[in-house]
């Protein structure tokens, strides 16, 4: 199974570099005339010992033609090595971009049942700390399998040609590299997926816990969070420090065998040439590949553990890749595609079972019609069934049974851009992108007007709020529009809905943590919004949904009474209990203040 991981990682490593391939043979191009010139220069050495010194032969001007041949050997060896890792680097770069654009925007397509199981964290480390792993593949790894294999092959071949014997002795210290290879790999292994897990669960609980910090402060968690992240951080600390211990000892092995084999080559080559069996130009050169010769062996193996890397990293990112959405469109010949502007705005829910993952079913044989243009209020206790009604209607998931029909037609034969463009949400807590206001409103489509924004802000009476901030429209919003309060946000996100002019209107809990001047804002901003558009409102404060033309108490994902809000009234039932309940709290409140 790890084989078969590891076999689907490298394909997906190579498909991605496929369209570079040329670029790439410019690489090892390069790779190769700059290992050339470099291993010719010891063997330049050995012609000037063994043809001229030795043999007091030669003139001055023939030494200086080799210096200046030997200087051009450098030149050209710094010129290509600079070609080569720009090149490599270039194209490095442009294949990790790649793959971190594919992610994200696979990232996006997926369902919302993906983002319920797969914490947030995780994902920003592979959208950021899998993909640098790659980006190290192509920029380290790639370079020394490159470089160092092809310096390895080509002073192979000159040992040879300088002493066959003495070459032959030199290798067979290959099977011991090979054994001690093999005896660290599952090993390493091992200590960095045991390190990469343990960080991707630190910066999960860190994002987690910077989302939460107003709940943290707000209940005085700060020292019991302060101790789990430190268990986490102690945790991914003794785990790095494995990783790092297991890698110097196996870099240190490495070194070890290089200083016995260069000692051997010393004494070898030392009594060949006492007997004069060697000439000692010869001997130069073979003591300078041979110290040459380990290098890329230790830098190739140097960089298994960045391999090991490469293969957890991509193996984590074709998981996702390979994720298919759970909410699809309909095959291309059944999707209907209709005019946003011919849609008028009727919802059936029909027979509609649906459960999630964990096999609790949260609605059962639901039947539920919305008039076009009707407005209709939801209210129930947590848990009835209200969220999970709307997420239906906007496809985040998709009926296990049954089917919800807009105008007659199913919602899984409308496409899901669509779909979207139909249905305008407004949750409890308003997302606010980091950017201006003007941004925010037309969420940064270039293609919406800056006086449309400002006449969609007018129109939900948020024009007064942002006049009065420093910049105006043009004021920088942090994260999630932290400066401004929750009204605010929500008037925002108000003048969204008129923007982009959705047929249909939903608003989760829009109004729940609201003051009551606020609320009577956004009141007004609902009113003016929901003019001519089927409205669906979950209202935690009754208020909201006092003077909607219908309203429905659902409970274990049943409706259990309907009608009007004088109408429920009279029926004595639930949801004359919570209008009780929240008079008393209402009078209470004003009491006490």
């Amino acid at each position: 199974m790890a084989d078969k991981k590891r076999s689907a990682s490298i394909k997906t490593i190579v498909f991605f570099a496929k369209p570079h391939r040329m670029t790439f043979l410019l690489i090892v191009a390069c790779t190769f005339l700059a290992i050339a010139a470099d291993l010719m220069q010891p063997y330049l050495v050995k012609i000037v010992i063994d043809d001229h010194l030795t043999k007091q032969t030669g003139s001055l001007h023939y030494l200086i033609g080799i210096a200046i041949f030997y200087f051009g050997l450098s030149a050209m060896s710094f010129l290509f090595t600079y070609l080569q890792n720009n090149l490599l680097q270039y194209v490095g770069q442009n294949i990790v971009a790649k793959i971190r654009k594919d992610l994200f925007a696979h990232i996006t397509r997926l369902s919302m049942s993906f983002f319920d199981r797969f914490p947030i964290g995780s994902l920003v480390t592979h959208v950021s700390s899998d993909t640098e792993a790659i980006s190290q593949f192509f920029t380290q790894v790639l370079l020394s399998l490159v470089r160092d294999g092809m310096t390895l092959l080509l002073i192979i071949a000159l040992m040879f040609h300088l002493d066959a014997r003495l070459a032959s002795y030199c290798l067979l210290i290959l099977p011991i590299i090979v054994v001690v290879a093999g005896l660290f790999r599952a090993y390493l292994k091992k200590t960095y997926q045991q390190a990469r897990s343990r960080l991707s669960r630190l910066i999960a609980f860190v994002a987690e816990n910077l989302s939460g910090m107003s709940l943290i402060q707000a209940f005085h968690q700060e020292n019991e969070q302060f101790k789990r992240f430190t268990e986490h951080n102690e945790s991914y600390w003794k785990a790095n420090l494995r990783e790092i211990r297991s890698n110097v000892f196996f870099n240190r092995s490495f070194e070890i065998l290089g200083n016995l084999s260069l000692v051997l080559v010393v004494w070898l080559g030392g009594m060949a040439f006492y007997h004069h069996q060697m000439a000692f130009g010869v001997l130069y050169a073979f003591i300078s590949y041979i110290r040459q010769f380990f290098q890329p062996i230790n830098q190739i193996t140097m960089q298994w553990n960045t391999f090991q890397s490469t293969t957890v990293s991509m193996d984590r990112i074709c998981n996702i890749l390979a994720t298919e959405p759970e909410v699809e469109d309909a095959q291309l010949k059944e999707l209907k595609e209709i005019p946003i502007e011919h849609i008028r705005g009727q919802i059936d829910f029909n027979q509609v079972y649906f459960a999630y993952s964990s096999g609790q079913t949260l609605i059962s044989e639901l039947n539920l019609q919305i008039k076009a243009g009707e407005m209709v209020g939801i209210v129930g206790s947590t848990g009835a069934g209200k969220s999970t009604l709307i997420g239906l209607l906007n496809r985040f998931y998709d009926v296990q049974a049954g089917s919800i029909t807009m105008d007659g037609i199913d919602i899984r034969l409308i496409p899901q851009n669509t779909l979207h463009r139909i249905v305008g949400l407004i949750q409890q807590e308003p997302f606010l992108f980091s950017g201006t206001i003007i941004d925010n409103v037309r969420l940064f489509r270039e293609d919406i007007s800056r006086e449309q924004v400002i006449e969609a802000c007018k129109f939900v009476s948020a024009h007064a709020m942002i006049m009065r901030l420093h910049n105006e429209y043009d004021t920088l919003l942090s994260e999630r529009g932290s400066g401004l309060s929750a009204g605010e946000r929500q008037l925002i996100s108000f003048a969204r809905i008129v923007i982009f002019q959705p047929r249909i209107l939903i608003l989760d809990e829009a109004t729940a943590n609201l003051d009551s001047h606020t609320e009577q804002l956004v009141q007004r901003a609902l009113q003016a919004v929901s003019n001519g558009r089927t409205t669906l409102v979950i209202a935690h404060r009754l208020s909201t949904i006092m003077q909607a033309d219908r309203i429905l108490v659902i409970e274990n994902g049943e409706i259990v009474e309907q009608g009007t809000h004088e109408q429920l009234i009279a029926l004595s039932g639930y949801y004359d209990q919570l209008y009780r309940n929240a008079r008393y709290s209402d009078h209470a409140i004003s009491r006490n203040g």
